[in-house]
């Protein structure tokens, strides 16, 4: 960090903001860009630059564009009522973003001197960060490989880069539920794979089966996995099931950490509010559409909603699965857990409450 070097853009060629009600995620992007170079043959990393936002010139041949040496990470900054500006929870998307680089033969680095370049970059387009609890801005740090040649094999020299844009909703509406699509005959990861690694070369497979559930007017792919039919992930988005169970415990549910799944930042954050409200039962175990069918027949079902950094908390409203509609009564309760665990996290995020999670940039 204390190489970083910053170019800034001619005033005269610097953006016009867009209207917080008119932003479309990922569309419009700040001023400035973090570049960083990694050359082996130059000792590994180079000194870090921030530069007016640019296109990036590869050779034709680079390891992303033939083998999708690739990987990312998404992050967002917050205006607090306060005026500040915070990140939420930068170092754990750097531990994962270092995870992702060893999986795909990438250097690592520094997270938190990673997290120091951000700090800057997002201080420099400071100005783009919304002035609304409904909007955020939204980090985008890349890393790939751009080695010259042909051949399935480590990179010798790599770009890291972070852009950034203004977003509002990912979905629309705070309390607009999803739909989702549960085909058995696709499937996202395996035992033994990189389901748990941000890399694109997990997302590009998936735009087929996403198009087959808009086509049937559902919003999102409810991913699973083995002869049991396994859930897994919605879309980009960990899962939860909140239920009730045969003893009339109610129960928080999501996945487990087996490789299958990412670890979330806004999943991991979700269990540890849960569980410091010690008002509910909460587990990491393997559900089975199986089991979401028995409870939903039994009226046993009460809530399911995917959480990640881009939609923080969505509800679900149904499930197209084997030619049935599963129903599930997400938002028919006056004071659904979803919607408590988003007021929290959103409380946090802005700045309401004070939390460790909440960095400023400052």
């Amino acid at each position: 960090f204390k190489d970083l070097t910053t170019k800034l853009c001619d005033p005269d060629h610097l953006r016009s903001k867009p209207d917080v009600a008119d932003l479309k995620f990922g569309h419009i992007f700040t001023d400035h860009m973090l570049k960083i170079l990694y050359h082996k043959k130059l000792g590994g990393w180079q000194k870090p630059v921030i530069i007016p936002f640019e296109n990036i010139s590869l050779h034709p041949a680079a390891k992303v564009l033939h083998y999708a040496v690739e990987l990312f990470e998404g992050m967002k900054a917050y205006r607090g009522v306060d005026g500040k500006i915070r990140i939420f929870r930068p170092d754990m998307n750097m531990i994962r973003m270092n995870g992702s680089a060893l999986s795909s033969g990438l250097p690592t680095f520094d997270g938190m001197e990673m997290v120091k370049c951000l700090n800057r970059l997002v201080e420099v387009d400071q100005e783009w960060v919304p002035h609304s609890e409904a909007s955020s801005l939204y980090l985008r740090p890349t890393l790939i490989g751009i080695d010259g040649t042909l051949g399935v094999q480590q990179s010798d020299s790599a770009l890291l880069f972070a852009i950034m844009c203004p977003v509002g909703s990912y979905f629309n509406g705070n309390d607009d539920s999803i739909s989702l699509l549960a085909d058995p005959s696709y499937t996202r990861a395996w035992p033994g794979g990189c389901g748990d690694k941000k890399l694109g070369s997990n997302y590009g497979p998936t735009i087929r089966v996403q198009n087959k559930a808009i086509e049937k007017g559902r919003q999102q792919v409810l991913w699973l996995y083995g002869p049991d039919h396994q859930i897994t992930e919605v879309g980009t988005m960990n899962i939860f099931v909140f239920y009730q169970n045969e003893f009339g415990d109610k129960v928080l549910v999501t996945p487990p950490l087996t490789g299958l799944i990412l670890p979330g930042v806004t999943r991991q954050s979700i269990l540890q509010l849960c569980e410091q409200w010690k008002e509910f039962r909460i587990e990491q175990r393997t559900v089975t559409m199986g089991e979401i069918v028995k409870l939903q027949k039994s009226d046993k079902l009460l809530e399911m909603f995917g959480s990640g950094t881009a939609c923080i908390v969505s509800p679900i409203s149904s499930i197209e699965y084997q030619d049935e509609i599963i129903n599930i009564p997400t938002i028919q309760h006056p004071n659904p857990i979803f919607r408590r665990i988003r007021e929290e996290l959103q409380a946090i995020q802005y700045g309401h409450i004070e939390h460790p999670w909440a960095q400023p940039i400052d």
